[in-house]
């Protein structure tokens, strides 16, 4: 089992769930290659996609890395006062709303594909 897979785990009832989810379709799906940074897991295709980071009160943040750069067409991503990093906090499986995920995550992708990545230094 990879540490990636150890720290999924760890955790446990819906967080598990929602981590398990996110990670099969992160890994299988579209091939990215997940790291634990920060101590979290991180994936990554050229750069950092995205994270995913469980919360203290259960639930998990889905956050994108360039998610300033994103479109945001349905408004579901949150900055939470952070310049670069937008996410999306999800309780439990059935409030994913798949179809604007996957747009999402194909942006990302696409991004990362098309858009050299610049780390901003203030």
């Amino acid at each position: 089992m990879s540490a990636v897979e150890d720290f999924i785990y760890e955790k446990e009832g819906k967080q598990r769930e929602l981590l398990l989810y996110f990670h099969q379709i992160l890994v299988e799906e579209l091939g990215l290659t997940p790291k634990i940074r920060y101590k979290v897991p991180f994936y990554y295709q050229k750069s950092w996609i995205c994270y995913l980071n469980p919360l203290k009160d259960g639930t998990l943040e889905f956050a994108f890395l360039r998610g300033n750069e994103l479109a945001n067409e349905q408004g579901l991503l949150e900055a939470k006062g952070r310049k670069q990093v937008s996410g999306i906090t999800f309780r439990e499986l059935a409030d994913i709303p798949l179809e604007v995920m996957y747009e999402t995550l194909q942006e990302a992708l696409v991004l990362d594909e098309t858009v050299p990545y610049n780390v901003r230094k203030t």
